[in-house]
């Protein structure tokens, strides 16, 4: 199972980092990133396997937003499968 990981705020050092580190905790294995800084802000989409995750989805996901918190950046953690619902009409 997948999910989506995406990041925005003000740029800082160790985001990326940080971001990854919560995932290798929750045994998440990140497959792409893609990342940007646009004018200040910093943007990252990241596509994770959590079918070997030693928490489940709503615990890893609070992980994140703490991360996210500490960092003063936006971090959402939200399954593929919803992505591919919507757009299956």
């Amino acid at each position: 199972m997948e999910a989506v990981i995406t990041v925005i705020g003000r740029d800082a050092v160790g985001i990326l980092a940080k971001v990854c580190t919560a995932c290798a905790q929750a045994n998440v294995n990140v497959e792409e990133v893609s990342q940007r800084i646009l004018r200040g802000t910093f943007a990252m989409i990241m596509l994770v396997d959590i079918t070997e995750a030693t928490v489940d989805f709503t615990e890893f996901a609070a992980r994140l937003d703490a991360v996210g918190k500490d960092l003063g950046v936006d971090v959402r953690c939200t399954r593929q499968e919803l992505y591919e619902a919507m757009h299956h009409v």
